[in-house]
């Protein structure tokens, strides 16, 4: 059997995607930039998508802006809200925890060393920010703050709403990741009170090379492209139309389909979960605390009861038939402990056991029942 449950990664493209991207892979091939028919027909299709996506979070089609992914999304968010406020300003403190996605972790840190002050807090062992920290470090020069609102690796949903009124009334501007949280959990950009979130149309059955960013009207953000005047200014590049119209087909689907693919997950990670508890109830920790996403599922095999060796294990579950993570996709190649898992209290040989098993709709009941039996050969195998 083969199963696939890496869907925190990437997820497979729908078929009802596909279909409505083939048309501007063929024959409706036009730079929406142009003005003759062939462009009007890209463009029409651009602003259709944008109005789809805009109103699935309660945002204006104007607040949308169409990136190559997750990473340029929150590239663009990080640097081009940081460096207009410092213009605009003079603020320079910006803020985010220690277990954010390395797009966001690796943009602040890029910052701190260009005129910016950073303050990367710690979370608990949930991988969460506790709201009393992110106060306690809030100054007068605080511009910007970055927390992710489903944690990635461990799937913690982060208290969004509770920061947010507090950092309205100092004027600071709060952007959230939302990859892992967008097309899975209804998002309202108004009520969560974010001036910012991202995401990523191949984490819900879209195409990969597409994401956007909602910025709220009135946010300074400056580009961090240059050379074309695509996406009012801020986002210059000729547009990924196909792309794009897959993107919100799959917020289409998502959208009609939301709460029947959130109970179906939630059936299969708590046959999961209780599946590892039969298997060893001591020498295995669930990861995520008690509010996780139902989609992602992080394990960590302690090392005072496992010979810990990340690639010996991944190799075996894929051996197996079994595709999972040890953590983020963009450094699965590494296989670095995760500084997400470290970040939580983890020692680095525990982290080397940390496992990521992610949900689709697509998967089955039969599907866990068999990962739980190669789960269980591979704790006899790497148990001390």
């Amino acid at each position: 059997m083969k199963v696939y449950l890496d869907n925190a990664a990437t997820t497979p493209l729908h078929p009802k995607v596909f279909e409505k991207m083939k048309p501007f892979l063929t024959e409706d091939y036009g730079n929406a930039s142009s003005i003759h028919s062939f462009g009007r027909k890209s463009r029409v299709a651009i602003e259709e998508s944008r109005e789809l996506i805009a109103d699935f979070i309660n945002a204006n089609p104007s607040e949308i802006y169409f990136t190559s992914g997750g990473t340029e999304a929150n590239n663009f968010v990080v640097f081009g809200i940081a460096r207009a406020e410092l213009a605009e300003s003079e603020r320079n403190h910006l803020i985010t925890s220690e277990a954010e996605h390395h797009s966001v972790y690796d943009s602040f840190f890029e910052l701190s060393k260009n005129n910016f002050k950073v303050n990367f807090l710690s979370v608990g062992k949930d991988s969460v920010l506790r709201n009393e920290l992110l106060q306690q470090n809030i100054n007068s020069n605080t511009s910007l703050i970055s927390l992710m609102h489903i944690n990635n690796e461990t799937g913690a949903v982060s208290p969004i709403e509770q920061y947010s009124p507090q950092l309205k009334q100092k004027n600071i501007l709060f952007h959230s990741d939302s990859v892992q949280g967008f097309g899975k959990y209804k998002i309202d950009v108004k009520l969560s009170g974010v001036d910012s979130i991202t995401s990523s149309a191949h984490k819900i059955n879209g195409p990969k090379g597409i994401g956007f960013a909602y910025v709220k009207s009135g946010t300074p953000i400056s580009p961090i492209l240059f050379g074309g005047s695509q996406e009012r200014n801020r986002r210059g590049g000729t547009e990924n139309v196909a792309a794009i119209v897959g993107f919100a087909e799959a917020v289409r689907i998502a959208s009609n389909s939301m709460q029947e693919r959130f109970k179906h997950v939630t059936e299969l990670k708590q046959r999961f979960i209780n599946g590892i508890h039969s298997i060893d109830n001591k020498g295995i920790a669930i990861n995520g605390g008690i509010n996780t996403s139902p989609y992602i599922l992080s394990i960590t095999l302690k090392s005072d009861y496992y010979r810990n060796d990340p690639e010996a294990m991944l190799m075996f579950l894929d051996i197996n038939g079994v595709a999972v993570s040890n953590g983020a996709a963009c450094t699965s190649g590494t296989l670095k402990p995760s500084h997400v898992i470290i970040s939580t209290g983890y020692s680095i040989e525990d982290a080397k056991g940390t496992i990521r098993f992610s949900f689709g709709w697509q998967n089955i009941i039969e599907e866990v029942d068999y990962t739980l039996e190669v789960m269980n050969q591979l704790t006899n195998k790497f148990k001390k």
